[in-house]
């Protein structure tokens, strides 16, 4: 299993249409096949900066969500909100203490 973070950064005027996209969306990301956590999270500093966080069980589970169509859909709306280019990061959870 591995860590998925994607950093992104949106128009102040675009935040509720991202927010509105993910709140119809996460059940069936979170839902597809492979994919066994998803977080959003909002920076402290700076609210117009997001995280999404979730944990796939392969590398192939990912790439097969972003060939799927719910990240297509998803991925049109969300990429013209965009403020900054987004970031992401594929890492592998060393520990996890809870």
């Amino acid at each position: 299993m591995f860590v998925r973070i994607v950093k992104m950064g949106f128009y102040k005027q675009n935040i509720d249409i991202f927010l509105e996209n993910f709140e119809a969306n996460k059940a069936k990301i979170r839902a597809f096949k492979g994919c066994n956590f998803l977080e959003l999270y909002r920076d402290k500093n700076d609210s117009c900066i997001f995280f999404t966080y979730s944990y796939w069980e392969t590398e192939a589970d990912l790439e097969n969500y972003r060939q799927s169509e719910i990240f297509k859909n998803v991925w049109s709306i969300t990429k013209p909100l965009f403020s900054i280019r987004p970031e992401a990061w594929s890492v592998d959870k060393i520990a996890s203490l809870e």
